[in-house]
């Protein structure tokens, strides 16, 4: 795996290590060793094309792409090594925070959206944006890395820099998966609300209703189930009570007002003016005419 070189530290307290690896200026290295603390989360951000990631504690692999970052927990000391078989340099940055310093940050204790977010820390779910896929850096955090390692104060001014920086990454990260969660509900609410429709397109079916179901806005509904399903939620409302319509009228036994009824109208004159319109002529003609 060829040479190795030791981590320069950017930044150290007693709740807050950041490390950078960068070759880009020195003789060419293709391994690199980070260490992970006891109960501690590790911020990497990958800053260099094909870095392999093997930790011994667990023994995972992963290959990163440039620009891609993870955030993980280590509930005990452990020791990862990175390496390139590519000649670009050896690039990454790792933030290392105290688990104690993350927890009085976010407050479990006295909220629900608190626990939660800790909970998916300790669990590891800010590794993977999609399946076996780390997330990618935004122009934000390019921004804040920036800001980080280019900030010349020290001391007190320094410590206050760094930690609120840290705060606006740890923001940016709960929202890239909170936003990727949001769109994976949504891509589910066209499904949802057709078999909603499918099971009650027999009464009248309120948008209201349908917006209580998913927990989106109406102009988000209808767009997606249109974007979905090429058709408006209420033409396909119309064309299921049409069909079902289609099916009763032959039953003379049945009376048109209580087909009406049966396929979600509660006035016969708008269940004929519908069932006219699609089909060209009223109800009675054609039950009579078959």
């Amino acid at each position: 795996m060829g040479n190795q070189q030791k981590n320069n530290m950017i930044f150290k307290s007693e709740n807050i290590e950041i490390m950078l690896q960068d070759t880009s200026d020195s003789e060419q290295v293709s391994e690199s060793y980070i260490f992970e603390n006891f109960s501690s989360f590790n911020l990497l951000f990958l800053l260099s094309s094909d870095i392999h990631l093997k930790a011994y504690d667990c023994d995972t692999s992963i290959v990163f792409k440039k620009n891609q970052y993870i955030l993980h927990y280590s509930p005990q000391k452990s020791k990862a090594v990175l390496w390139t078989d590519t000649e670009e340099s050896l690039k990454y940055l790792q933030i290392q925070l105290n688990y104690q310093y993350i927890s009085n940050l976010i407050n479990p204790e006295s909220n629900r959206e608190g626990t939660e977010i800790l909970e998916n820390m300790i669990h590891n779910h800010f590794i993977f944006l999609q399946k076996a896929t780390p997330p990618n850096m935004t122009v934000e955090m390019h921004i804040i890395i920036k800001e980080i390692l280019s900030y010349s104060k020290k001391g007190v001014m320094q410590k206050l820099f760094i930690e609120a920086k840290i705060i606006k990454l740890l923001i940016l990260i709960f929202e890239q998966f909170n936003d990727k969660n949001n769109l994976e509900q949504t891509s589910k609410t066209p499904a949802i609300i057709k078999k909603f429709i499918d099971e009650n397109y027999h009464r009248n079916i309120k948008a209201e209703e349908i917006g209580k179901l998913v927990g989106y806005n109406q102009n988000l509904i209808r767009k997606e189930f249109k974007a979905e399903y090429h058709t408006t939620i209420t033409h396909y409302i119309s064309e299921l009570r049409m069909l079902r319509a289609r099916k009763l009228i032959t039953d003379k036994k049945i009376m048109i007002k209580e087909i009406a009824i049966e396929c979600g109208y509660e006035y016969l004159q708008n269940f004929t003016r519908a069932f006219k319109k699609k089909f060209g002529v009223s109800p009675e003609h054609l039950r009579n005419n078959k």
